[in-house]
């Protein structure tokens, strides 16, 4: 096949490609169909969608010390207001011992989980936390 027709295939492709990465209205489609609007709804369950997601987020949910939960917070995060919960736990490690408390965010879009950021010290920060006696009670 002559280079030009190899590069007009590619392009034919790339086409095809980037209309099935659209949705019908040219909206790109996200995993939380998230619209984008500030008027977020408060995550009225946030505990206990924490504690079902942090069963399997947790390689082991057995013996998490020190737990603590934030009432759920507005922030900006990636640009747009939306609700998040902090925590700070101490998860069991593999060799059975504890090391120092881990600060998470759980980011809330449209009232349900969507994901959990790691680094959340600046996003956490000023927040005041209450035990989390649930997270201290999983299970495998």
């Amino acid at each position: 096949m002559p280079e030009a027709a190899k590069i007009a295939a590619i392009a034919v492709l790339a086409m095809a490609l980037s209309s099935c990465a659209a949705s019908d209205d040219g909206k790109p489609i996200t995993f939380t169909d998230d619209r984008g609007v500030s008027n977020q709804p408060f995550p009225n369950n946030y505990r206990s969608e924490v504690l079902s997601f942090f069963k399997t987020y947790l390689n082991n949910p057995v013996g998490v010390r020190d737990a603590g939960v934030a009432e759920p917070v507005q922030r900006v995060v990636g640009g747009r207001l939306r609700y998040l919960v902090c925590l700070r736990f101490s998860p069991r490690e593999s060799d059975g011992g504890y090391r120092e408390p881990r600060e998470r965010a759980v980011l809330f879009v449209d009232g349900r989980l969507d994901r959990v950021i790691e680094n959340a010290l600046e996003l956490c920060a000023g927040v005041s936390y209450m035990p989390f006696a649930e997270l201290e009670k999983l299970s495998r």
